[in-house]
């Protein structure tokens, strides 16, 4: 009789554990996996693809608009948000039973309901109570809500995506990457948007350009950004409601969003009665192999608070079955690795920003582009693109490539592979320009900034 009930049992079946217990199951592993909510986790369902359904839709009234310089005879049709919510949760369904049923063919057994460590080997779920050899924790993260009256009021980038009706007018509380997307989506759907930060400047960890940049252009679009401005406090009223700062203005809107980031989804999961260490985050503390405090407990994706991207959870996931499952100990870089934000226009960014690489290297150079993109030398639309490459002084290699514009993502998916080959200038310099294109710019800038 086997000792345990399974080999591995994971909690939380989003990208990063159904990754890990389907290929663990394909090396012949015994696997559980259970999920509360629905299967395909934050990315599938409340983030990344239902954000970019909607990034996608607020573009159209740019299309719209700048057809009419090439040549079509059109006015900028009505828009329905109920029918672009209808679309996009059909679509969130669809993916949700790929995902289930690719487990079921991958011979993962899928256990419904919120799991929690009974001890190092026990994990309950809906009351019953199942035993492993070994336990993955990838619950991800959960939006964190600032601590002042009426916050109660506010929804997060979850409740944002179910909204019956289109609000007139948003409040945005925060400046990362969930909140200038949503200012996006909502400011290119119709309505009034103001953003409201505690420092200067958007995007915090972002190269200090790319950051001004896009605030600029996020200006030109209508949307305020209101710096150095705190809330501490959220009130309703007939008309929607108001939001009043730290110098006592009142800010009134028909919808308040808080974007001021996201914890690790670790509350009530019995990690601490399993002996499981946290940090002061309450993020699960891991090694380079994502081993916990205990050693047959594992955690990977937005849990351990090291970089929350899918594609890395995903590869955190695959990297601990190699090691547990295969004997092959796996771990996982996290440099070079390309990011991108939907806001509008988009960013791309691999590597180091200018200030990381200041402060590593001896010497830097900088090497930057600015200019209207040709789509929009006949449309006559006031939107920018920025480029810039950070390079190591000495060594001439490539240890950044940040860009603002339109398809600045598939851009920089491409320039990751170069830094992950360790490019030099000398050979973005040599490689021949793919011409009339955007892309080509980052091989094409010759002249230092100073």
């Amino acid at each position: 009789m086997a000792e345990f009930d399974f080999d591995l049992f994971t909690i939380g079946a989003g990208s990063g554990g159904v990754a890990a217990s389907r290929r663990a199951a394909s090396m012949g592993a015994k696997v559980a996996i259970c999920e509360g909510s629905r299967v395909g986790g934050t990315c599938v369902i409340r983030g990344c693809v239902p954000k970019k359904l909607l990034v996608y839709a607020a573009q159209f009234r740019d299309a719209f608009e700048d057809s009419c310089a090439y040549g079509w005879s059109t006015t900028t049709p009505a828009f329905d948000w109920a029918t672009l919510i209808g679309r996009k949760d059909a679509e969130i369904d669809r993916l949700n039973g790929i995902y289930i049923k690719m487990l079921e063919n991958s011979g993962v057994t899928l256990h419904t309901g919120f799991g929690r460590l009974i001890d190092r080997h026990s994990v309950e779920v809906a009351n019953q109570r199942y035993t492993a050899k070994n336990i993955l924790v990838a619950t991800g993260g959960w939006p964190a809500l600032p601590k002042i009256p009426g916050i109660e009021h506010a929804v997060t980038s979850n409740e944002a995506l179910q909204l019956g009706t289109l609000p007139h007018s948003v409040i945005i509380l925060g400046g990362g990457y969930i909140a200038v997307e949503f200012a996006g989506i909502f400011r290119g759907l119709g309505a009034e948007v103001t953003i409201m930060i505690r420092g200067e400047e958007l995007l915090n960890g972002f190269d200090d350009d790319i950051r001004v940049a896009l605030a600029q252009e996020m200006r030109k679009r209508g949307i305020t950004i209101l710096t150095r401005t705190q809330p501490v406090k959220v009130e309703e009223g007939p008309g929607g409601f108001t939001v009043t700062d730290q110098l006592g203005r009142e800010h009134s809107a028909g919808l308040v969003m808080a974007a001021t980031g996201r914890r690790p989804n670790t509350r009530d999961l019995g990690l601490e009665a399993a002996g499981v260490a946290l940090d002061d985050a309450g993020a699960i503390r891991v090694d380079e192999y994502s081993r916990t405090s205990v050693d047959n407990i594992f955690a990977v994706g937005d849990v351990t608070d090291r970089m929350a991207l899918t594609p890395v959870a995903i590869a955190e996931g695959r990297a601990f079955v190699e090691t547990l499952f295969n004997d092959n100990p796996t771990s996982i870089s996290y440099a070079n690795i390309p990011t991108a934000v939907f806001s509008i226009p988009p960013l791309g960014t691999v590597g180091l920003t200018e200030a990381e690489a200041r402060a590593k290297f001896a010497t830097v150079d900088i090497y930057k582009a600015g200019f209207r993109p040709m789509k929009h030398t006949m449309s006559g639309r006031d939107e920018r693109v920025l480029m810039k490459l950070v390079v190591d002084g000495e060594s001439q290699r490539v240890l950044g490539c940040h860009m603002m514009g339109m398809d600045a993502p598939e851009i920089v998916q491409g320039l990751g592979i170069a830094l992950n080959c360790g490019a030099t200038k000398k050979d973005f310099d040599r490689t021949i320009a793919l011409h009339p294109s955007t892309a080509e710019e980052f091989v094409l800038m010759r002249e230092k900034v100073s």
